[in-house]
């Protein structure tokens, strides 16, 4: 795929699919009882209320990116450990059933125009598409699936301040949550970019996300 090319389908997709991931966390903490997601304007779909530089940044670099997270107040909840588990749960859910959208979109696609199309490693091969348009929509629909797998097997990952470290949490016995409290914040954060920086956490994700694909293309 062309460099420029790819950057242009990306912008929207990666837009869409943060925007609804973090919207998600706020419907669920919203439905719980919390109105602090709506009192904080983040129940909406405007990337422009969710957008973090950093994470944008790292969603060019890296293919992954992040928010910024949506204020919760598990007060509310009936029960908050619950609470904080499904809210954390519903996050990575979205970045599913958006895969699951852009994959039906693609096949149904590919079939109307009589498309074959071949994919291995994160890389897509198109034959028979008939113009330039074909060829863009068969990839942006191909990013969406792509995308969405890997920022849900992203966010998964049990590390603070990840969603993957709130759902643990949920399960984990007291006296282990502790030890995920300590990482929340800048040390958290310093983790996730230091594991990117050496290339563990790709090495962690894509194979999950090629299985994924694999599965759903």
């Amino acid at each position: 795929m062309n460099r420029i090319v790819f950057y242009i389908l990306l912008f929207p997709i990666g837009l869409l699919s943060i925007s609804f991931h973090e919207y998600m966390h706020g419907k669920v903490s919203y439905m719980l009882g919390d109105p602090t997601p709506a009192l904080m304007g983040r129940l909406t779909l405007n990337p422009l209320a969710h957008l973090d530089p950093l994470g944008a940044l790292a969603m060019m670099i890296f293919k992954v990116g992040w928010a910024k997270p949506v204020p919760v107040n598990p007060g509310y909840y009936k029960n908050p450990r619950k609470g904080l588990m499904y809210v954390a749960l519903a996050g990575p859910a979205s970045n599913f059933f958006l895969a699951f959208v852009f994959a039906i979109l693609l096949r149904v696609f590919i079939l109307a125009n009589n498309i074959v199309i071949y994919y291995n490693l994160g890389n897509i091969i198109i034959n028979r598409a008939n113009s330039p348009l074909i060829h863009i929509i068969i990839l942006l629909l191909f990013l969406g699936v792509y995308l969405n797998i890997a920022l849900a097997i992203f966010n998964l990952l049990p590390l603070p301040p990840l969603d993957g470290s709130k759902i643990l949490m949920g399960i984990l016995p007291p006296r282990f949550r502790r030890y995920f409290y300590k990482l929340e914040g800048p040390i958290g954060l310093i983790i996730i970019l230091a594991l990117f920086y050496f290339e563990i956490i790709g090495k962690i994700i894509y194979p999950i996300v090629d299985l994924f694909l694999n599965i759903l293309i």
